[in-house]
């Protein structure tokens, strides 16, 4: 059915005129819809590959897509926007259909290019990567939410029969998560209450290979000593799944990310039949925990900071808040403001004021608009907080500005 999901996928390209293609379970494309990857992406990938871990990327979309019913948009690091909607056999996540990249937020916008600049400082450098980037189309938000609507009924067709699914290096267990291994060194022990500590330790620097081993050696005496009572042996890999989750919320990750995993890897355990499957369903949670913990840092920090940046733009003309931002984000304003200011630079009120009086710029020039109705239309209640803000930034008043239709001196 391989070939088929592709023909799929082409077809979706052609008809939206968008660059779509496939990763497998691991976040690795599989296969290009009609074309390659994007000149930009090519760019990026071959000079400045640390800043953008393509694979870690989309899989954090796909797994923000299965907490958010399916679907989800995402920038990535270098400000970009991409869809996906996860191809689940079962409840297994088997590969994903991507859409993207395609901008959102204008190549122009404030901060954009100053992030970019954080991140690779020399300057011709940055203007090869622009020439790239003014190839990639620039597609409203409510175009690239109907984009991503069809690629989510796409993917629940391609999910639709069980024998339709991409390969998964999760398929069958790797070398490192064999339990039996430990089972002879099992025999004799207690329960092993200092692997425990081990393992917290190990998810909560995201060091997902001692973590995989200090977790079979706990599985060895688990099985061991579960005597073939499967119904008990799920009931202590759950307290396992507890253990995780509180490492993974000690080294970082987000609280309502972890707890929403939770909830649908208590719904997955009752499908589980034997060892062989319980041994692959605990090591997809552990890799998904070490995840959370470390390779997603960077990918979901950009993420929140682009999906911000993306919402002021969009809304700076109402009655916006630092709560407001925060709740579109999914974060809670404290932790927000704090993540803005240090990925940005700025207070958020501070960006928030910079976006209005850089649009209030354009309306001023309009003689047709009373200079009363300037502070309103750009979300300013208050007039003489418009003035005053306005002089702070510019050194000019607004009706100064207007007079000389904006040559500052």
């Amino acid at each position: 059915m391989i070939q088929e999901i592709r023909q799929w996928i082409d077809h979706y390209s052609k008809a939206t005129g968008v660059s779509s293609f496939i990763i497998d379970g691991a976040g690795s494309v599989v296969y290009h819809a009609l074309k390659s990857c994007s000149p930009f992406c090519e760019a990026v990938q071959d000079g400045f590959a640390h800043l953008c871990d393509c694979a870690n990327v989309h899989l954090y979309g796909s797994y923000q897509a299965e907490r958010f019913g399916g679907r989800y948009i995402y920038f990535c690091p270098m400000g970009l926007t991409h869809w996906v909607a996860p191809i689940n056999r079962g409840e297994e996540f088997k590969g994903a259909f991507v859409g993207g990249p395609v901008m959102m937020i204008e190549p122009e916008a404030f901060l954009l290019d100053e992030i970019i600049e954080q991140q690779i400082p020399d300057q011709k450098a940055r203007r090869r990567l622009r020439a790239h980037m003014d190839q990639i189309p620039v597609i409203k938000p409510d175009v690239v939410t109907s984009l991503s609507e069809l690629l989510y009924l796409l993917a629940g067709y391609a999910a639709a029969d069980d024998k339709r699914h991409l390969p998964d290096p999760m398929d069958s267990p790797i070398p490192a998560s064999d339990p039996q291994t430990y089972l002879g060194g099992a025999r004799h022990k207690n329960y092993p209450i200092d692997k425990e500590n081990e393992l917290i330790s190990h998810v909560a620097v995201g060091d997902k290979a001692g973590s995989l081993r200090v977790l079979n050696e706990i599985l060895g005496y688990v099985f061991f000593t579960g005597q073939n009572d499967f119904e008990d042996i799920k009931y202590r890999s759950l307290e396992l799944v507890v253990l995780l989750s509180r490492a993974a919320m000690e080294g970082g990750a987000e609280q309502e990310e972890i707890f929403g995993l939770n909830n649908q890897y208590l719904n997955q355990v009752s499908r589980l039949h034997n060892i062989e499957e319980l041994s692959v369903w605990l090591s997809r949670i552990l890799t998904r925990f070490t995840d959370c913990v470390f390779n997603f840092k960077n990918v979901k920090n950009k993420d929140i900071i682009y999906k911000a940046i993306e919402f002021t733009n969009n809304n700076y003309m109402e009655r916006l808040t630092l709560e407001d931002a925060a709740s579109y984000v999914h974060l809670s304003p404290a932790y927000f403001s704090r993540l803005f200011k240090e990925e940005t630079g700025y207070n958020f009120t501070t960006y928030l004021n910079t976006v209005r009086i850089e649009k209030s710029k354009n309306l001023l020039v309009n003689e047709a608009i009373p200079l009363a109705d300037v502070s309103s239309l750009v979300g300013f209640e208050d007039q003489s907080y418009f003035t005053r803000v306005f002089k702070k930034m510019t050194g000019t008043t607004p009706g100064k500005f207007r007079e000389t239709r904006g040559q500052i001196k």
